[in-house]
């Protein structure tokens, strides 16, 4: 019952978060295909870890749902009001970052020590770099919590990495597997080079829109 929720989820996911990266931004269309991403993304990450509960303690997808989470969960307090109870949840996203951190680190060690340098099948160095992100991103919620209003720029940067960092997640989910590409997209989309096409472009998207954010050209529509 779970599993077609999560497939569901994480198709809309895609698609929302496309959307939402795409358009232009504080507009109508990507207030609320941002807002559905949200939605779709929590929905993904609970489902998924309690699918990924059920097979094992330490499969990589139950730390993923709570990861999707917490990115998306942050995005959106930062983009509205200070409230209590943003500052609530933003309380309880430090505790979740620093926790997840640690756990992916000592995974790291564990998949480093075990044969072939991996586990599960994810090489050691990626819960070393999910570790980094996450300490990162926990950093930066200390300096969101300070005293004082987060400068609009900071707060657009924040918001926009985040929410691509969680929309990575789903895009990764699905593209980094061949057979389940197969069964959405014709042969000619199924190679590796096409499978990591969306990617890609996700992260020049990305680092596009910071550029507008780092330049001040985004601020005017934010306000």
């Amino acid at each position: 019952m779970l599993l077609p929720v999560h497939i569901a989820a994480g198709g809309l996911a895609i698609i929302l978060g496309g959307v939402a990266l795409a358009v232009r931004k504080g507009g109508t269309l990507h207030r609320r295909s941002g807002i559905l991403f949200v939605y779709a993304m929590l929905t993904m990450g609970i489902s998924g870890s309690i699918l990924a509960l059920r097979l094992s303690l330490t499969n990589a997808n139950v730390l993923g749902g709570f990861m999707s989470a917490y990115f998306v969960v942050t995005a959106l307090t930062t983009v509205r009001p200070v409230s209590v109870w943003t500052r609530r949840l933003n309380r309880a996203a430090v505790g979740i970052a620093i926790a997840l951190s640690l756990i992916d680190t000592c995974l790291g060690f564990i998949a480093f020590r075990s044969p072939g340098h991996a586990i599960g099948g994810v090489p050691f160095f990626m819960p070393f770099l999910i570790a980094a992100v996450l300490a990162s991103a926990a950093a930066g919620d200390l300096r969101a919590m300070r005293p004082g209003t987060l400068p609009a720029r900071k707060r657009l940067a924040r918001h926009l990495w985040r929410m691509c960092f969680a929309l990575f997640i789903a895009a990764g989910s699905f593209f980094s597997i061949h057979e389940r590409v197969a069964k959405i997209l014709p042969e000619p989309f199924t190679t590796p080079a096409m499978r990591a096409l969306p990617i890609v472009l996700l992260f020049v998207a990305m680092f596009y829109w910071l550029w507008r954010v780092r330049a001040g050209r985004m601020l005017a529509r934010a306000r």
